[in-house]
């Protein structure tokens, strides 16, 4: 099985140190992980010209490639983004818009995929529930599975307080146990489904 995993930071600090630790994690059973990062990729935003419809590919040339080609392989996806305006950032939000023409290709691409949300917030409740929401409504709306920790904690996603920093999100407990019990959750899904 094969896991990508889309660092949504600009920075790569917090959110990319959770993503790394969730696909190690991953890794160590046997799955086959890849990161993108997207720190200094260029990831423009979709135009909605439908171009995509008529010649089946986007009509915009850049690092979306390496993104269409992970989407497609995957089985898993994990959308690991920092909170920015209480939602998602923005390079996250490109994305989602951009597999539009990915789905062009193939309507059913990314139909029964399994997804997965993690969300770092500056602050404990800075918007990670939105942030999952709006990860949690892409999944849904592209026909991916989502998988949450559980009714009993995690409930939408890995949800963690980085308070902007390295040292303090390795010492966020909570978030690290909301990350394992929503990886629990993605496993058995990938196991069972794929």
């Amino acid at each position: 099985m094969k896991v990508f995993g889309i660092c949504a930071s600009p920075r790569n600090g917090t959110t990319q140190y959770v993503l790394s630790e969730a696909l190690n994690k991953l890794s160590g059973h046997d799955i086959e992980t890849v990161m993108f990062s997207c720190q200094g990729k260029d990831i423009k935003h979709c135009m909605h010209c439908d171009y995509c419809l008529e010649n089946k590919k986007c009509i915009i040339q850049d690092d979306m490639d390496e993104v269409y080609k992970n989407l497609n392989e995957a089985d898993g996806i994990i959308l690991a983004t920092p909170v920015q305006s209480g939602s998602v950032s923005s390079y996250l939000s490109a994305i989602m818009d951009r597999t539009r023409a990915l789905e062009a290709v193939d309507y059913n691409l990314l139909r029964g995929k399994i997804g997965m949300s993690i969300a770092v917030g500056g602050d404990r409740t800075g918007g990670q529930d939105f942030a999952h929401l709006s990860n949690i409504a892409y999944f849904i709306i592209h026909g991916i599975i989502p998988v949450s920790g559980g009714p009993f904690g995690s409930n939408l996603g890995a949800s963690f307080w980085s308070q902007d920093s390295i040292d303090e999100i390795k010492n966020d407990g909570y978030g690290m146990e909301s990350l394992d019990r929503t990886l629990n959750e993605f496993e058995n899904f990938l196991n069972k489904y794929i």
